[in-house]
């Protein structure tokens, strides 16, 4: 497999491993699209995302993969009651990756970002939480 789809396999893996404050079974998807009628549940996605290859010597590269995970849920109230956990859960995934060593893929968590918190788009069109989080591994071959 290629390096962008075994690291995010692996951050998946780890995920779904880890007890979390919500309860969610992590997915791994290409295209994450879903039916809104569905969204009523958490959905927490992983997508590979991006590669940056740089060569450190003749025989040896360093790859930064990027992997975005997303967690989305309709909500029924556009209230703290009901998105304020989200936002902790999204915290919580961050705080999990943290300098994070993948022992079956070799790389290690170098940097987490979480932007947008939240998409005032889906709010407003959709009526879905969505924050997004991307994850940078850093790995040598």
């Amino acid at each position: 497999m290629s390096v962008a789809v075994d690291i995010a396999e692996a951050v998946k893996d780890a995920m779904n491993g880890h007890s979390f404050s919500q309860p969610f079974t992590a997915t791994r998807q290409y295209r994450p699209t879903f039916e809104l009628k569905d969204m009523a549940v958490l959905h927490v996605t992983v997508v590979p995302h991006a590669v940056e290859l740089a060569s450190l010597s003749r025989t040896k590269q360093q790859y930064d993969v990027q992997v975005h995970v997303a967690v989305q849920k309709k909500f029924k109230e556009d209230s703290p009651a009901e998105l304020d956990p989200l936002m902790d859960l999204a915290e919580e995934v961050m705080d999990f990756w943290r300098m994070r060593r993948l022992e079956n893929a070799g790389a290690t968590c170098v940097a987490v970002a979480n932007a947008p918190i939240y998409s005032t788009e889906h709010m407003a069109e959709l009526r879905q939480f969505t924050s997004l989080i991307t994850l940078t591994f850093r790995l040598f071959r």
